[in-house]
């Protein structure tokens, strides 16, 4: 009988579907597997390319993982009793998008992925250390087993990555912004390489051992640490925490809050963040042993 592979995904742009396809193409290459596709579909969907107030709009209840409605699977997903679930998420506001979210916070969730192993891809600009820790905890509580994560980001450096990613969200376009700037998102050398990551998977499947996948993909490049990344994901979650909670506290001048905050994330990233950055640079010899525990954990799936 052939092992039954389910990718889970939502994707916006169509980037994170084809790094999910190019994963499993070793699985759809080969007979004895077979794989399915489920895309999450939101009832009330996000539009692409975002405005300004969509995009700040959904920043609290994203940090927070507030869940939205969203519409049944196929009834072939939720009757298959799959042998690995590929789980595909973006990274919104440093948590889970809001519709992977929404899934995993369903009675769907726990009906598809209870007792079933999980590899988990991430398609992100650079901060995903943070949120693959609540996805652990959400795979967790519907009774999933993580066994494999890959990351998949956009190398360039923090600040030329937000100007591209903004070309792209707010325009709609992946194209190079005044025909200067590098195309944003993945790389597409990255998004084609990624049936190696799946072939490491493949070959775990076949002997039902996972028990050194995660280090095999570490080694190959799959979750590339970066401590100044993990530093200032760890303390812009911390001032979310703070701002979200402000936001949702009542919804009287909910709009004006956004505008605050909107002011206050670009503060951080064009002011604050240089500055943080040369201090990290100052002190990092006193972080190593911390650096070093941190990038273990969170290279990893336990």
């Amino acid at each position: 009988m052939n092992k039954r592979i389910l990718v889970i995904y939502y994707s916006q742009t169509g980037q994170l579907k084809e790094i999910a396809q190019n994963m499993v193409e070793p699985f759809e290459q080969d007979a004895s597997y077979d794989v399915d596709y489920y895309n999450i579909q939101p009832i009330q969907d996000y539009p692409f390319p975002w405005d300004n107030a969509s995009f700040f709009g959904v920043f609290p209840d994203s940090f927070q993982q507030i869940p939205t409605a969203i519409k049944p699977p196929p009834e072939k997903v939720l009757q298959g009793d799959y042998d690995l679930i590929i789980l595909a998420y973006q990274i919104w506001f440093l948590t889970p998008a809001i519709p992977i979210n929404s899934f995993l916070k369903s009675t769907y969730a726990d009906q598809i992925i209870k007792g079933k192993k999980v590899v988990s891809v991430i398609g992100c600009r650079n901060m995903w250390a943070k949120a693959q820790h609540k996805m652990k905890q959400l795979i967790q509580n519907v009774g999933g087993e993580l066994v494999g994560n890959v990351a998949f980001v956009d190398r360039h450096l923090n600040h030329i990555s937000v100007i591209t990613i903004v070309h792209w969200m707010m325009g709609g376009k992946k194209d190079r912004k005044f025909g200067i700037f590098p195309k944003p998102g993945v790389a597409q050398k990255d998004i084609d390489q990624a049936s190696g990551f799946g072939e490491l998977v493949k070959n775990a499947s076949k002997t039902n051992d996972f028990s050194n996948l995660q280090n095999e993909i570490a080694e190959a490049g799959g979750v590339d640490i970066k401590p100044f990344i993990i530093f200032m994901d760890e303390k812009a979650n911390k001032m979310f925490s703070i701002w979200s909670r402000f936001i949702l506290k009542n919804d009287k001048n909910r709009k004006l809050k956004l505008k605050f905050f909107k002011a206050y994330l670009l503060t951080a990233i064009w002011v604050i963040s240089p500055i943080v950055y040369l201090i990290f640079l100052l002190t990092y010899p006193l972080r190593l042993n911390q650096i070093k525990r941190k990038k273990a954990f969170y290279s990893g799936v336990n």
